[in-house]
């Protein structure tokens, strides 16, 4: 997810490496809300990512920092080190894994990401979280307005420093927030939170 000609090519299948950094700070000032989130939880990746070079990046930050009952990924991309080569927008979550997430974290495609979103708040369990790393700007636009009105996220950690998504060091001129949603709490304003 990038800002285009402001820094490096896009890459070619939308894919980019979300810096482990960036996911341990946001997972620090999370858990001053909503402490053990990731814990005991059934935890869903569905834009994995991840590559010959490149480790897929919420898992592996989940994996050394928390005790959770299960994690799944999955991935549209072939070359993804995902457990499921699949696209998520199709997928029955409930019927391939056995039950749904307690939690659903991503950092979807740009352009498809609120269908993620949507597909991702109808996936998860009653009180489930389901997170995504978005550009700040994705609360504009017309068409999510509506969205907005009807499912506006619980928190939004919004990154003081802009993310680098390249091995380089390279950043866009975007600056990037993890939104947080809890089904079954929709309000009309969120809590936000600089990190």
């Amino acid at each position: 997810m990038s800002s285009t000609n402001r820094g490096y090519q896009r890459h070619k299948s939308d894919y980019y490496v979300t810096p482990q950094k960036a996911i341990r700070r946001f997972f620090r000032d999370l858990e001053e809300d909503e402490f053990g989130i990731f814990d005991n939880s059934f935890i869903l990746d569905p834009c994995a990512g991840g590559d010959k070079t490149h480790e897929m990046s919420y898992p592996t930050v989940i994996d050394e920092e928390y005790k959770y009952r299960r994690l799944e990924t999955i991935d549209i991309r072939e070359d993804s080190r995902a457990n499921t080569i699949a696209d998520y927008r199709t997928l029955n979550v409930g019927k391939v894994f056995g039950e749904n997430p307690d939690v659903i974290i991503t950092n979807p495609p740009f352009k498809i990401a609120l269908p993620i979103i949507k597909k991702g708040l109808n996936d998860v369990k009653e009180g489930g979280f389901v997170i995504m790393l978005l550009r700040l700007n994705f609360f504009g636009s017309q068409k999510r307005f509506k969205f907005w009105r009807k499912k506006m996220p619980k928190y939004c950690f919004v990154h003081h420093k802009r993310m680098s998504f390249t091995d380089k060091g390279g950043t866009d001129s975007i600056e990037y927030c993890h939104m947080v949603w809890q089904k079954g709490n929709s309000k009309e304003f969120g809590k936000i939170k600089v990190i």
